[in-house]
């Protein structure tokens, strides 16, 4: 009898299109589930001993870890570990491998940046709604050509989009010199500190992973400071920026609009004031969520799974669970 790979959280079905899993077919059994893991069975998950996880759609628990008491090993897609309980895959003896090596989304994710900002900046939410609505609106937009654009965390996707917007579309780009960096980069990109870079931005983009120091970075007083007229785009980490203070300064002032892809708490909440604002871009978290990427995701997960199964997979890609 061969082993169980469960595949969790395949809703849009493109993990289970990819023809990686030809390579895996004489040697594992494969499910793919397209509903909620609460929904199935334990005598449906009591033998399965190799688990891809999409993202963090579903948190991995300790309850979670006891319905598969013979579970080996984690695919876990992207480099993040923030839904997984470490100690409770240690102490059952679970190894965590991660995707880090996934490149896609360094590509999908700058594309929504830009096009938030320039959806933003020409008014595509107003006007999108006003012609729904019937109506042939007198709308007055900006360009992007010339403007400033701050942006929090030069990592593997800020550095793209700051590459972008320079080359791209003409714009003067700078970036926060965030404590304990180094401040004299390579990549000709001003560093600023944060409240100046948020005083002089008329575009700030976020790119930051959640942590202690980013949680909430960007409080009341800070989106207050921000320029008359700037622009918030956000497609990093929703508690990065305290989402009351975001409406208040969105509907008072001083931001005119702002696009938004995550939040603090995820779906979006129906009645969530962000909903009714007709200045903001809402997308519901699709800046990973390409084809690309969930190939990649695929392909990734099925050489990881072969590795293991041969002994071979890097100690590198293995989470350190203590």
């Amino acid at each position: 009898m061969k082993p169980l790979l469960l595949v969790l959280d395949d809703w849009e079905g493109c993990i289970a299109a990819s023809p990686c899993w030809d390579r895996l077919k004489d040697v594992v059994d494969i499910r793919f589930l397209n509903v909620p893991f609460d929904t199935i069975p334990d005598d449906a998950l009591s033998g399965v001993q190799f688990l891809m996880a999409i993202r963090e759609r579903t948190a991995l628990t300790d309850q979670v870890f006891s319905r598969m008491p013979q579970l080996k090993l984690v695919l876990q897609t992207g480099g993040h570990a923030y839904h997984i309980d470490q100690g409770s895959a240690h102490k059952r003896g679970i190894a965590i491998a991660l995707g880090r090596r996934v490149k896609a989304p360094l590509v999908s994710v700058p594309e929504l940046t830009m096009a938030m900002m320039l959806g933003v900046m020409h008014l595509l939410p107003q006007a999108q709604r006003a012609m729904r609505d019937g109506a042939w609106p007198l709308l007055t937009g900006r360009t992007l050509n010339g403007r400033r654009l701050g942006i929090l965390g030069m990592g593997r996707h800020g550095s793209r989009v700051a590459h972008i917007a320079k080359n791209a579309f003409n714009m003067d780009v700078v970036a926060w010199a965030r404590p304990g960096s180094n401040a004299a980069s390579t990549d000709d990109i001003p560093r600023l500190p944060l409240d100046e870079l948020v005083r002089t931005s008329d575009v700030v983009s976020i790119h930051l992973r959640l942590s202690p120091e980013s949680t909430g970075l960007l409080n009341a007083e800070r989106l207050q400071a921000m320029k008359q007229g700037a622009i918030l785009i956000n497609t990093s980490r929703g508690a990065v920026v305290n989402e009351e203070a975001l409406v208040y300064a969105l509907t008072q002032g001083p931001l005119a609009g702002a696009g938004l892809d995550v939040y603090a708490h995820e779906p979006l909440a129906p009645g969530s004031a962000l909903r009714s604002l007709s200045n903001v871009m809402l997308t519901p978290h699709i800046g990973w969520t390409v084809e690309e990427v969930f190939e990649e995701f695929a392909q990734i997960a099925c050489t990881q799974l072969m590795q293991y199964l041969r002994g071979e997979l890097p100690a590198a890609e293995l989470l350190i669970l203590t």
